[in-house]
């Protein structure tokens, strides 16, 4: 397979496309073509989407990936695939049904099947998950419950920046089905099969002080892939949930796209 010439990188929920700012310039810089598809609905910018958040209200997991595949099913040649938090277990989904040459999950979300819940998580989320309710709602969290979730390693002045420029609601009900997804009978819509040795190579990335999506839930969502190709995990110390504004994210960043290409398929 010829080396990958486009990086596809899909952002997570509470955020939209602009996340990816920074990684975009940079792996343009380095020659890459960069796509930051936005979910059914997001292509508006932030601040339309805090003013009207019904788009976040009705978008579905099905409607999302669906929106990927048109994405990468129409580049000529295999693209890396790098996803944070949510965005991670679209590119996991993207993999398993044969898309990519290499995926990258940041601080991912858990696919199907992954039940571990540290007590950080449990806080976190509690902003969705304390009313039922909210499984109708897109659900926006104020500065306080951002900053313990995405920024907790910034001073509050930045973090209050990146709070007002990435903000956005998320869907209470995408939340909800993944929460209950493992206690469902039948495959839910975050499923993969951990055995497809069809598989591209997948590199889990955590961040070791990340609240919501804690080095514990990758490592176990590592674990699961009992297939026959290459899935590797590699924590990085006093990173927050939002690595792709973290300090040192340059680091990451050449290193998770070092690691893709070498493994590309």
């Amino acid at each position: 397979m010829s080396t990958p010439d486009t990086i596809v990188l899909v952002h997570g929920f509470w955020v939209t496309p602009r996340s990816w700012e920074h990684w975009a310039a940079h792996y343009e810089k380095r020659g890459y073509r960069v796509l930051t598809p936005a979910y059914p609905g997001f292509e508006v910018e932030v601040e339309s989407l805090n003013a009207d958040p019904t788009p976040v209200e009705k978008v579905t997991v099905p409607q999302i990936v669906e929106s990927l595949e048109a994405v990468v099913a129409g580049l000529d040649r295999p693209p890396v695939l790098i996803g944070h938090s949510a965005g991670g277990v679209f590119v996991q989904l993207l993999l398993d049904r044969g898309y990519g040459a290499a995926g990258v999950a940041l601080n991912s979300a858990p696919t199907e099947g992954v039940a571990v819940l540290p007590l950080t998580q449990v806080k976190a989320a509690f902003p969705v998950l304390r009313n039922p309710a909210n499984r109708h709602r897109a659900v926006a969290l104020d500065f306080e419950q951002w900053h313990y979730a995405f920024t907790n390693t910034f001073p509050e002045e930045e973090s209050r920046a990146l709070y007002e420029r990435y903000a956005v609601p998320a869907s209470g009900s995408i939340f909800f089905d993944s929460a209950l997804a493992t206690l469902r009978p039948g495959h839910q819509s975050t499923y993969v099969d951990y055995h497809n040795d069809n598989r591209a190579p997948l590199l889990f990335v955590a961040g070791e002080h990340d609240h919501l999506m804690p080095p514990k839930v990758q490592r176990s969502n590592a674990r699961h892939y009992k297939s026959n190709t290459v899935t590797e995990f590699r924590e990085y110390p006093g990173r927050p949930h939002l690595l792709p504004a973290a300090p040192g994210w340059e680091e990451i960043a050449d290193h998770v796209l070092d690691w893709a290409v070498s493994h590309a398929e």
